[in-house]
């Protein structure tokens, strides 16, 4: 219609996961907790709601940021606070990708990345990953403006050392941004890097471990010249009162978070025992999913038994995409969703054989 600038016109928009409007799905699809928040976390948001919502929050969120000092060891202005690590990642761009400017990470990954860059007008500069799921030799260069490596990454839920990350951030010209959305399954985090790299920015949100998908909370750790240069574009009141309220008593009770982090844990790895039992073959994760490839000359493909399993109202994660068409990403539920799950996979599997 010409509203809009040519590179929107033409860009297609994230596609975010099923969100089923019906009860009774098993829903596996979008990697949120099976858990709900700890009930310091529900206190609170019913406190944030008695009071004068009237007014606008702080636009700094810093009880947000003293806690996340308090708990992660870093100084509060080297620390800023976002509706989810999508709002961080956006000011991230905003700040530093604009057009004709690259902005590189590699492949398959999120596929926000492309689209953020797309609607600033910037280049994508995709590499692939290798069958290793090691940083690509193709990342090690200057020239991008940011880089951006999921870690651990989604859809395959693979991780890369702290040591790749540091040569990595060595080697490039420009910001090294690590999204962590999934280090509190992980066996490491880079939190460490902002301290020896001035060029690293680490993302966490609190929608996966600490079970707050709905709330809308992140948060950046880097320099404090860079949180400066961030918190310049960021929108003015861009996390609200009981995203802040939540975040707080959240990370006031991060044990209780860890806890249901290690339960998480070990339903993946009964989950990824049963898979292999059935023929799957499952990539080593060390987030709260798993990506598996379907059993080679089953009678059915990946595709197959999402179709399947959808009709049955269990909802998993399908990515019809060259390197990810052959497989199915699996958010770890509880134990009655993941047993569910399991029981109609060989049910299908049992009506495909032969």
């Amino acid at each position: 219609m010409g509203w809009f600038r040519p590179n929107i016109e033409q860009m297609q928009g994230y596609a975010p996961g099923e969100q089923p409007q019906e009860r009774g799905f098993i829903k596996l699809n979008t990697n949120e907790s099976p858990y709900p928040p700890t009930p310091a976390v529900l206190r609170a948001l019913r406190a944030a709601a008695t009071k004068d919502v009237r007014l606008y929050p702080d636009p700094m969120a810093n009880a947000v940021r003293r806690a996340a000092s308090e708990v992660f060891g870093l100084p509060v202005g080297r620390i800023l606070a976002g509706n989810g690590s999508d709002d961080l990642l956006t000011m991230i761009l905003r700040a530093v990708v604009g057009p004709g400017r690259t902005l590189a990470y590699p492949v398959p990954t999120y596929t926000l990345y492309r689209t953020l860059a797309q609607i600033e007008n910037a280049r994508a500069r995709e590499v692939p990953f290798p069958p290793d799921f090691r940083l690509p030799r193709g990342l090690f260069r200057r020239g991008d403006a940011a880089t951006i490596v999921a870690n651990p990454n989604s859809p395959t839920g693979t991780a890369v050392s702290n040591a790749e990350l540091s040569r990595l951030a060595r080697a490039i010209g420009g910001l090294l941004v690590v999204d962590e959305a999934y280090a509190d399954f992980a066996d490491e985090h880079a939190l460490s890097l902002v301290e020896r790299h001035r060029n690293v920015i680490v993302l966490r949100t609190f929608s996966k471990s600490f079970s707050l998908c709905g709330v809308r909370l992140g948060l950046a750790f880097a320099r404090e010249e860079v949180i400066e240069g961030l918190a310049k574009v960021k929108d003015s009141y861009n996390v609200n009162r009981f995203a802040i309220a939540a975040g707080v008593a959240a990370l006031k009770d991060i044990e209780a978070m860890r806890a249901n982090a290690q339960r998480i844990r070990a339903t993946r790895r009964r989950l990824a025992r049963a898979l292999e039992d059935m023929g799957w073959r499952p990539l080593p994760s060390q987030s709260n999913f798993l990506f598996a490839r379907a059993p080679k000359g089953a009678g059915y493909t990946a595709g197959e038994m999402y179709r399947a399993l959808k009709a049955r109202r269990v909802l998993v994660r399908y990515f019809d995409a060259p390197g990810l068409d052959d497989g199915l990403r699996i958010t770890i539920g509880n134990d009655r969703e993941i047993d569910a799950l399991l029981r109609h996979m060989k049910t299908i599997a049992a009506s495909r054989a032969g």
